[in-house]
């Protein structure tokens, strides 16, 4: 009886070995009681997606693009010139383009400030000028401004989706994209503006 036994351990003890040599060491666990039973566990240990969409996003500092002192001029230039506050001028130049003179979308919008031809045409300005580009985006701003009262969420919507649809909506419009669109401009402006602070550049010409 005593010698069945430890053979019978024994064979428990092999399987148990055999097991865990074929499984996947981080998703099983085999247990071996006093009595000889063999108990299986189904460990989760397994990355899944949900894990992967938990990490937050880096913060803006971080992944923040650096405007050249050339763009950077023209853009507290074209805010002097239409009584623009130069962090909002900044902000959304950053969230069109990254402040890349040639940037180009798939929509066709051009520029720093990413002007559709159309309203470049509109506002008169050569969209593939950079100097005039940002002109063209403070202009449009300006008036996006004067039109909705002031109301820089209403502006920053109609820039992003037209003046049509913040009417219609009676505010800012139910998309996402235009809803992100003005968060982050308010975030920019809030969190990452001073450290876009231009000292010591002078008047503009």
């Amino acid at each position: 009886m005593t010698f069945d036994l430890a053979r019978q351990a024994m064979c428990l003890a092999a399987i148990a070995t055999c097991c865990l040599l074929a499984a996947p060491a981080a998703a099983q666990v085999l247990e071996i009681g006093d009595e000889g039973q063999v108990t299986r566990f189904d460990g989760p240990a397994v990355f899944t997606g949900e894990a992967v969409e938990a990490i937050a996003p880096p913060p803006v500092a971080v992944v923040e693009t650096v405007a050249s002192e050339a763009v950077r001029r023209e853009l507290h230039a074209a805010a002097a010139d239409y009584a623009l506050d130069p962090k909002l001028v900044e902000a959304v130049a950053w969230r069109e383009s990254r402040f890349r003179p040639a940037a180009r979308s798939r929509k066709g919008a051009m520029g720093v400030m990413q002007l559709m031809p159309a309203t470049a045409r509109d506002l008169g300005v050569d969209p593939s000028d950079m100097a005039q580009n940002i002109k063209g985006g403070a202009m449009y701003l300006r008036q996006m401004l004067n039109r909705f009262g002031g109301d820089v969420k209403l502006a920053l919507a109609a820039y992003n989706a037209g003046p049509g649809a913040v009417l219609k909506h009676g505010g800012v419009p139910p998309y996402a994209e235009t809803q992100a669109y003005v968060a982050s401009i308010l975030g920019r402006m809030a969190v990452a503006a001073p450290a876009l602070a231009l000292p010591a550049l002078g008047a503009p010409n």
